[in-house]
């Protein structure tokens, strides 16, 4: 579970000033903020041996990244092949010349560097925050002659062209259902074909879980017969397809299906030529792993990609769980399924970190502190794990950071079964952190002015203590009450008592089920929701705020600032709040609002919103939270919330779990918040996240050397046209075919762009 920024504070440059608000949603700002990743001194302090590790690691990580595309939307792949061709036979320096001449302005063609960067950032065109499209902000027509007069133009003027036509009106359209990632009318995905429903995606559930297949590394591809009778095509991804092969773990499961009257293919093979060069990275990586535990890490990594085994994924995040305290740690595969419409399916992702030694020594003390800790949480021992499972927790500052997004702290891996018996990994990303922090005041929306120096003090202290808690005590803490497949409880039926109820359990996960499958589209919210529960709760007791170096007054800011930081960030929410189809488009940001609204709940003044009008005329609003009633007030509301989380999540109460946390998520426009009106409010003051330049590694006969870029759309930009140097034409190639062999279940591009060459 990844845990971005609270507050949203990679915010800057508010858009207001770009044009109307309803477009203001789908650009990206010129004054966008961009920030470089710091770790020249991490690199520095590691042995050639754990360079050539990392590299080897990073280069998987990167080529495995470009899956994310095909995982986005239709057209991602080929404006990422597009935009690859015009920056490798142009550096942005030079293409600006070109593009002047052509007659665009300044503003025109940053706005060009500022989507190319982004799409490069997000892997695709759609916010990996949010789950918004953004658009160019220049007119079609300029941006057609940039590009069909380019230097990539002149060299291939087929290919060039053939891309432009394939994706240059789809990098453009905000038809409604175009506008955000979703299922069915909702919105475009590339997990599903474009003629899949909810429905479609619950009865492929039962399926896989009916055969003891995840649906982490899947896509569900329908096609519907003369008849008018669908047939289900579940994709594994793997780098062997339909080959014969040896091992029979997954050769068995490769076959036709019938399930309730419906036929279902079990296939592999997505994403083959991309994972197989991943699988070549990682047998590099081998040789130079520090010990057995990342040897046969890796190895059962090369078998998943390999075979399409999530199976052997979970043997290697074991083997991942015991190597304790790795100078360098990294983790990779289909992990997150945040934007997976269902919520089960993960995004590829893959990070490689150095150790923070002094962070990591306060993390351990929270660590060593944590048995004592979870008892504090407000639920009976029997829903608490029978035996803590004692988990690393590292301050990592990041070499590589592949996939849609960065987040600033993650707790995985995120199979429950491993979770619940082998335990877990939480790292805390320093380096992201601390360009998180970096907040301006005038930047500030919604505070008080007497608030704004104390949140700037802080805001990267508090949430230092914020991401321990969530991660370690929240994802870490809780028990889920199975049958297994033997009928056997992990729970005494007689003697449990439901504190909801104060009757006896009657509800629970059997065999085959998890977390995700069972709440599907909101297990991800809910389970953020609870661990940022478990912080804003744990940060009010002292021993904690001891660990991190605070007391007396200090400790009593940084639990305000905490407590502030997410009432702020729960009205910041609601740009991530479809009012047209009433959903929420970020799991984190559907916690903080679920969170305001507790808080707002328990009245007494604790928190107020009050709408005001800024200093420029436009609507305005301002959050105070009352810290004198933070213990008195806003403690036990959180007691009461986090207790019946964690019974439903334990008890698996969909129904139950539903009902409460879709209540506290609807907005309304009732008094006395008005919280539709106030959405208008924030998208007016709204500020884009900023984009962070990552480094490349580069290997010159067995050095390998860190280059580095400058904090620009441009240096983001360089970054990655130096990323694949050996075989980048390859790479788009591959890009664009794979997704021109599937392009007919979107309608999407439908040809080929032609002489892909």
């Amino acid at each position: 579970m990844g845990e971005p920024e609270a507050g949203s504070e990679f915010g800057n440059g508010a858009a207001a000033a770009a044009g109307p608000m309803a477009d203001t949603q789908y650009i990206l700002p010129n004054d966008i903020g961009v920030s470089s990743l710091d770790c020249r001194e991490a690199f520095r302090l590691l042995s050639p041996t754990e360079r050539l590790y990392a590299h080897h690691l990073s280069r998987a990580a990167w080529y495995g990244g470009l899956a994310v595309l095909l995982q986005t939307s239709p057209e991602a792949p080929y404006i990422y092949a597009l935009l690859s061709r015009l920056f490798r036979a142009q550096d942005p320096d030079q293409l600006r010349q070109h593009a002047l001449a052509e007659g665009l302005t300044e503003e025109e063609y940053q706005a060009f560097l500022v989507y190319a960067a982004g799409v490069y950032s997000n892997m695709g065109n759609y916010k990996s925050f949010g789950d918004t499209k953004f658009v160019p902000n220049l007119p079609k027509e300029k941006l057609e002659q940039v590009i069909l007069g380019s230097e990539a133009a002149q060299q291939h003027p087929e290919e060039v062209r053939g891309l432009w036509q394939t994706c240059g009106e789809l990098m453009y359209s905000l038809e409604p259902r175009l506008r955000h990632l979703g299922l069915g009318k909702e919105g475009i995905t590339t997990y599903f074909s474009g003629n899949c429903t909810m429905e479609d995606a619950k009865l492929a559930q039962d399926f896989l879980d009916s055969q003891n297949l995840s649906a982490y590394n899947t896509r569900l591809f329908k096609e519907v017969d003369g008849e008018g009778k669908p047939h289900y095509e579940v994709r594994l991804a793997s780098v062997l397809g339909s080959e014969p092969s040896l091992d029979s773990e997954m050769t068995s499961k490769l076959k036709s299906y019938e399930f309730r009257g419906s036929p279902f293919q079990v296939t592999r093979g997505d994403y083959a030529p991309i994972l197989q060069k991943v699988v070549e990275q990682l047998e590099k990586a081998k040789v130079y792993a520090a010990n057995s535990h990342q040897g046969q890490m890796l190895a059962q990594y090369i078998e998943s990609f390999t075979q399409g085994s999530i199976e052997a994924h979970k043997r290697g995040s074991r083997f991942w769980i015991q190597d304790k305290g790795p100078i360098v740690e990294s983790y990779i595969g289909f992990i997150e399924s945040y934007r997976d419409p269902f919520g089960s399916r993960g995004e590829f992702e893959g990070f490689v970190a150095v150790v923070n030694k002094a962070m990591s020594a306060k993390f351990e003390r929270l660590v060593a502190s944590a048995e004592q800790l979870l008892k504090e949480l407000p639920w009976p021992p029997a829903f608490e794990k029978d035996k803590f499972l004692t988990p690393d927790f590292t301050s990592l500052d990041v070499l590589t950071f592949a996939g849609s997004g960065i987040p600033a702290g993650i707790n995985i891996p995120n199979y429950d079964d491993l979770r619940q018996t082998e335990g877990f990994k939480n790292v805390s990303l320093g380096n992201v952190l601390a360009v998180a922090y970096a907040t301006q005041r005038e930047k500030l929306t919604f505070l008080e002015e007497d608030d704004k120096d104390l949140y700037i003090l802080w805001k990267g202290p508090s949430f230092d203590v914020q991401v321990g808690l969530h991660e370690l005590l929240g994802h870490g803490s809780g028990k889920l009450f199975v049958q297994d497949e033997k009928g056997a409880f992990n729970f005494d039926q007689e003697t449990v008592i439901n504190p909801e109820t104060g009757e006896q359990i009657q509800s629970w996960y059997r065999s085959g089920e998890t977390w995700d499958s069972k709440f599907s589209t909101i297990a991800s919210s809910y389970e953020e929701c609870r661990a940022e529960s478990v912080g804003l709760y744990l940060c009010l007791h002292p021993e904690v705020l001891e660990i991190f170096g605070f007391e007396g007054a200090d400790a009593e800011d940084v639990i305000y600032v905490n407590w502030l930081n997410m009432v702020r960030a729960g009205l910041l929410a609601l740009e991530f709040y479809t009012p047209e189809a009433s959903n929420w488009r970020q799991a984190h940001m559907q916690a903080r609002f679920v969170i305001l609204r507790v808080l707002l709940e328990a009245g007494e003044g604790l928190v107020t919103i009050t709408p005001t009008t800024g200093s420029d005329g436009r609507p305005d609003a301002r959050v105070r939270l009352d810290r004198s009633k933070i213990r008195s007030v806003g403690k036990p509301a959180l007691e009461r919330f986090l207790r019946r989380l964690q019974v439903l999540k334990s008890t698996g109460d969909v129904a139950g779990g539903r009902a409460l946390y879709e209540g506290y998520a609807a907005v309304t426009d009732a008094p006395p918040e008005c919280f539709l009106t106030l959405r208008d409010t924030v998208l007016l003051r709204k500020e884009s996240r900023k984009l962070i330049v990552q480094p490349n590694t580069r290997l010159e006969d067995s050095d390998v050397q860190l280059l580095e870029y400058e904090a620009s759309a441009a240096g983001l930009i360089r970054s990655f046209s130096e990323r694949f140097p050996e075989d980048g034409p390859e790479l788009e190639e591959i890009l664009t075919q794979l997704a021109t062999a599937d392009a007919r279940f979107w309608k999407g591009p439908s040809e080929a762009p032609s002489g892909q060459a």
